[in-house]
């Protein structure tokens, strides 16, 4: 007799944000992965809403990895009645702290903001959650070893696989009842900077797969040269160059990029500054476990010492009080938030200024706005006007593209019964959907959010 398995998808379901997908069998509920959802404002105020979901029967949190969009909604379950376990790579639950933490405390000045600044609806609004109620989350975590399975219950095991993508980063094998369920998580960059490729399933009977880039391919850019474009004309109009970047793993990229350029005498010398409290806590991560990354630590400690970390708020201002050019590097990457929004609220208005967009921009974000050419931008209840030069970089997305995907899937010797293709827009996920279906001949579906579907063991 065949046993009945349901999986909801709570997240990341004809979106990119928001990874959340619940597995309900008889014997364990588990969450694979808890995010908050990010960019357009109908998505964000889907973070609010109770979890349509006991949160209470779930008994294991799965984390493939350790982005906002993947663990950022873990003190709201926890506020909602969760008392089960959460489990994720020593790397990944590093990650994960930092991330809490920081969100925390980005709800917490944001919400003392919008009460000071009088741009809230609420009378007296309240953080999403608060940095104490981060701290409580990490009593939930339990690490677990990298490609070896571990028993949840008497007839379902699980497995964390080497993914890319971040440090820390897996995909999940669950076998359920002899049934393998895998969950890609976000697959990483065949050719990374500073991560190795991918593993790759070999088992499959459902395959929950990212789409993220499922219709692109990403372009083959010659880096050096356009850096080195872009530095000399900020020095010659006496301008600045902002980046907006992710914390985790584009950040360091980007350190090394141009570390090693100035080092080779490869683009003009120009002071460089990363400013991101969180992306300054992921550097003590690759320095803790360099058995997860490429880069040599020697190299690692060298880049260090010639990249200018900024410390404190009162030293972003001096930043930007500094009269030479430069490049600063600052969170977040869909400048959504963090640090970078106080540098563009000073420096877009300015023609002088270039920034660079690297990675993907979400529906809904700053950043989304800025790469489809936006006149002015808001922060903080205000409209400023863009006069900056706005650049993209496509080719340092940290996400496996369209060709990298179909590879990914390449090893997997059974005919999956579903491919689930979640994590990405619908023209993304359709798009993938047709490649998989021509290349594999396997049945694809794209689940909608809150969709239940129930299969079989």
């Amino acid at each position: 007799m065949k046993t009945k398995v349901k999986v909801k998808f709570l997240g990341a379901a004809g979106t990119v944000t928001g990874s959340k997908y619940m597995i309900e069998t008889p014997e364990k509920t588990i969450l694979i992965d808890c995010g908050m959802f990010q960019g357009l404002k109908e998505l964000r105020e889907r973070n609010w809403e109770p979890l349509p979901i006991d949160v209470k029967s779930v008994d294991y949190v799965l984390l493939t990895h350790g982005h906002l969009d993947h663990v950022g909604f873990l003190p709201r379950l926890l506020k909602e009645g969760f008392e089960g376990t959460i489990l994720g790579t020593e790397p990944t639950l590093a990650i994960t702290e930092i991330v809490l933490k920081d969100s925390g405390k980005i709800h917490e000045e944001d919400a003392k903001r919008a009460k000071e600044e009088g741009f809230s609806k609420h009378d007296n609004p309240e953080p999403f959650y608060t940095v104490k109620e981060a701290e409580e989350t990490l009593k939930y975590f339990n690490s677990v070893d990298e490609g070896e399975w571990i028993r949840l219950s008497d007839n379902i095991k699980a497995k964390f696989n080497f993914n890319g993508h971040i440090i820390g980063a897996t995909f999940i094998e669950l076998d359920i009842y002899g049934k393998r369920f895998v969950f890609s998580g976000d697959i990483g960059r065949f050719n990374d900077l500073l991560l190795e490729a991918p593993k790759k399933p070999e088992k499959a009977d459902f395959v929950f797969i990212e789409t993220t880039y499922g219709n692109r391919l990403h372009p083959k850019e010659d880096l050096e040269n356009m850096f080195e474009e872009e530095i000399i004309e900020a020095l010659h109009n006496h301008g600045n160059i902002i980046i907006p970047s992710f914390a985790i793993e584009r950040l360091q990229v980007l350190m090394f990029l141009l570390w090693k350029y100035q080092k080779n005498d490869e683009i003009p010398p120009i002071s460089i500054y990363v400013d991101s409290p969180m992306g300054n806590r992921v550097i003590s991560v690759f320095e803790s476990f360099p058995q997860w990354h490429k880069l040599p630590m020697n190299e690692f400690r060298q880049m260090i010492k010639k990249i200018n970390i900024v410390t404190s708020y009162k030293e972003t201002w001096e930043t930007i009080d500094t009269k030479k050019s430069k490049i600063v590097i600052a969170g977040s990457g869909m400048v959504t938030g963090g640090r970078v929004l106080t540098y563009l609220k000073q420096l877009i208005d300015e023609p002088e200024t270039i920034v660079i967009l690297v990675g993907y921009q979400a529906e809904g974000t700053r950043g989304r706005q800025l790469l489809e050419g936006a006149k002015e931008i808001k922060f903080f209840g205000k409209y400023y006007p863009v006069n900056a030069k706005v650049e993209s970089i496509h080719s340092l997305s940290a996400h496996a593209d369209q060709a990298e995907l179909l590879e990914w899937l390449s090893e997997i010797k059974n005919k999956p019964e579903t491919v689930f293709l979640v994590h990405g827009e619908p023209t993304a996920a359709d798009a993938f959907r047709v490649k998989v279906q021509d290349k594999y001949y396997w049945k694809t579906h794209i689940p909608k959010l809150y969709e239940e579907v129930e299969l079989f063991v």
